[in-house]
């Protein structure tokens, strides 16, 4: 079976703060190490308060720091609001501190809205350049020669696995031209998964850095003790979605009883399609979805991600997810 990881947000929820949220992403951390999850990653976004993990480096070493084993890594820096340079100062200056356990996946959209992209990064035009500073990055991790102007100090020389990251096309041609790794946000935009994976797949050049390509798939899983209340602490990501759509992000909201009371038609089938890609239920319902998934699209790696609401209850998802991944391979 393919390994599992997870991809935290560092959610903050209704009723807490940015320092508990911080606290839980750490034992579920913890948690998924002891599971046998292989990463745990953590995705910049800014201006949104019920996201905590804007200051992502700064993040994956804490949660690095607290664990032992399990690699810490971007899900990912939105490279346009960065220096090259200054990424790669970053993740070498983590690869330094927990060698052989960071990763560094890369995304082109600034992952907020215009005027904070602006505020971020204030020639920020469009994501145009990306491909031109990935290559820039990737070259601060080669070892550095005698002339060379810049070199990144820590950085050069230090094995920084580089993942792409993508919801398009765009990222699947990309990585495939550059030979990276590549891993597709179909946990929230599912519509070009399976062109995304056979382009990457067709135009594939092996390169130093990897030799065949490798494509991992994010998914939405939300277990619980049966599948009515799996559905039920479902309805927090469903409702997060809607106030996105509405212009209102905010806290992590509590689950509510009746979704249909709370979006309009429009709204469900917006947010349906979006996140098209879930598995909710009871552990058996989760182990059959997920089968089913891994059968039909063929990844290889799967990145879990729940957004729920309680922290005891969002862990007990994770491992059911576990669990899951524990039956299949014993064919259970």
């Amino acid at each position: 079976m393919i390994p599992f990881s997870v991809l935290d947000l560092a959610p903050v929820a209704e009723g807490s703060t940015t320092s508990q949220a911080f606290a839980n992403s750490l034992d579920l951390a913890r948690r998924a190490e002891t599971l046998g999850y292989t990463r745990y990653w953590l995705a910049e976004h800014h201006n949104m308060p019920g996201i905590a993990s804007a200051a992502t480096a700064v993040l994956i070493g804490y949660i690095a720091g607290g664990t032992s084993t399990i690699r810490v890594g971007a899900g990912g820096i939105m490279l346009p609001n960065h220096a090259p340079l200054q990424v790669a100062e970053q993740f070498g200056t983590l690869a330094s501190l927990y060698p052989g356990r960071i990763d560094l996946g890369l995304g082109r959209a600034p992952g907020t809205d215009q005027p904070t992209a602006t505020a971020l990064r204030r020639y920020f035009d469009s994501a145009d350049a990306f491909p031109r500073d990935v290559s820039e990055l990737l070259g601060y991790f080669e070892p550095a020669t005698p002339s060379q102007p810049v070199r990144a100090v820590p950085g050069a020389g230090i094995d920084v696995p580089v993942w792409l990251l993508g919801s398009s096309l765009f990222s699947a041609q990309l990585a495939a031209a550059l030979g990276l790794p590549f891993a597709f946000a179909s946990h929230f935009a599912p519509d070009y998964m399976d062109q995304a994976l056979a382009i990457y797949r067709r135009d594939f050049k092996p390169s130093k850095r990897l030799s065949g390509p490798h494509a991992m798939l994010g998914i939405n899983v939300v277990g619980a003790a049966s599948d009515a209340e799996a559905k039920r602490l479902f309805t927090t990501q469903q409702q997060r979605f809607v106030n996105l759509r509405r212009g209102r992000p905010g806290l992590i909201p509590p689950p509510i009883d009746n979704i249909e009371n709370f979006w309009s038609p429009t709204e469900k089938f917006g947010v349906e399609r979006a996140l098209a890609c879930a598995v909710v239920g009871s552990p058996e319902t989760v182990k059959e979805g997920i089968e089913a998934f891994v059968a039909r699209h063929r990844p290889d790696e799967l990145m879990v991600t729940a957004n729920v609401f309680d922290h005891e209850a969002r862990c007990r998802s994770f491992a059911i997810a576990a669990e899951a991944r524990e039956r299949i391979i014993a064919g259970e």
